[in-house]
């Protein structure tokens, strides 16, 4: 069977940030504005008092401390709190398409290929533009990249579900060369004016070039030794938007059509699930954990990646062997993992083992077990 590599990652992110000060500054104004409006509602109990949130709860919550975002003065707004991205007509590119390019000229810097090596193209994340044309064709005829194209979408997961996907490809021989990216405007599907949420997300858009191993020449190769999927059916973490909204009577207004979650429970039942997957990928790939040099875990929440790589490895992980971004990038769904690939993978040496692994929505679990070239 051939063998793959990750020849090359790519990052597009956001020129504007947001911080935990700043995020908690806009929705106090707004707890305010709301607690003002609904006061004889509130006082006579009909109505519960909104609660202000503040920068020490959310970085003991997460580990967040900010977060890159696509529209920084909508989110801040008090009268608004959502990002403000306009609609493009139908002859310009789409802002996923935009971010997508952006990441994807990096990682074929990094692969050392061009667009004309390329034969298809995965667009991956959690929330599309819209249902059709498939983003990845627009991003494959923006890029001048012949073959194929196709959306997928497994939450946060997304990425190592799409490099399974791209390793397939490529083993079959239907594909030399896969691009594959995770474009994910997470602020636009997050309600900010929810305490136990409205800090999780942040923007970003990752691409890997995935590729057979015998025509790979870039400097930054990572074989791909193996991957393991795993979904179950849970509603812990939940997003109902979408075409059949509008046939509902209630319309799309519902808060239900954004980001919800029960944090508590997902945590309880995400954390054992995924170090156990982990654990028996690299037992099926006769590797002990011990010997993994790296994990680049799903950027969700601080506390998580301590207790999976606690239970995987017996002790805590240094900071080098489990390297975090979400405290400057926020929760990026499928992008999150792979930025921690991207910045943190040119100081290891050759023979180097590391897994890549998301969770998220689904439940879905994914893990990516690499030995660097």
């Amino acid at each position: 069977m051939k063998k793959v590599v990750i020849s090359g990652t790519g990052l597009f992110t956001p020129a504007q940030s947001i911080s935990n000060d700043e995020l908690v500054a806009a929705f106090n104004a707004w707890v305010e504005l709301f607690n003002a409006e609904h006061a004889e509602e509130i006082e006579r109990g009909e109505v519960e008092a909104k609660l202000e949130s503040s920068s020490a709860f959310i970085e003991k919550a997460s580990g967040i401390k900010s977060r890159f975002v696509m529209d920084k003065a909508g989110i801040l707004d008090p009268q608004r709190m959502k990002p403000n991205i306009p609609e493009r007509s139908n002859d310009e590119w789409g802002v996923l398409c935009e971010m997508a390019v952006a990441a994807a000229k990096e990682a074929l810097e990094r692969s050392c290929r061009t667009t004309a090596d390329i034969d298809g193209v995965i667009v991956a994340c959690s929330n599309l533009q819209r249902a059709y044309p498939a983003i990845a064709i627009e991003v494959q005829t923006a890029l001048g990249i012949e073959g194929f194209a196709y959306d997928m979408n497994v939450a946060c997961s997304s990425a190592t579900f799409g490099i399974q996907a791209a390793v397939s490809a490529i083993q079959t021989g239907q594909a030399r060369s896969i691009l594959m990216v995770n474009p994910e405007i997470c602020t636009g599907h997050l309600n900010f004016r929810d305490r136990d949420s409205h800090f999780i997300f942040g923007d970003a858009c990752t691409a890997v070039i995935l590729e057979d191993a015998d025509q790979a020449s870039a400097k930054h190769q990572w074989e791909v030794l193996g991957t393991k999927l795993f979904t179950q059916f849970s509603n812990s973490i939940r997003n109902n938007f979408g075409y059949l909204n509008r046939c509902a009577e209630e319309g799309i207004g519902a808060e239900d059509k954004l980001f919800v979650q029960e944090g508590r429970k997902v945590f309880r039942e995400v954390c054992p699930k995924v170090a156990s997957l982990i654990a028996e990928h690299l037992e099926s790939l006769q590797i002990d954990v011990q010997d993994v040099q790296r994990f680049w875990l799903h950027q969700a929440n601080l506390n998580m990646n301590l207790l999976i790589t606690r239970k995987l490895l017996g002790r805590d992980a240094t900071s080098a062997e489990a390297p975090v971004i979400l405290d400057t990038y926020a929760n990026t769904s499928s992008a999150g993992s792979v930025i921690a690939l991207h910045l943190h993978q040119d100081d290891l040496d050759s023979g180097a083992l590391g897994v890549l692994s998301s969770f998220g929505a689904g439940y879905s679990i994914g893990s990516v077990v690499l030995r660097k070239v």
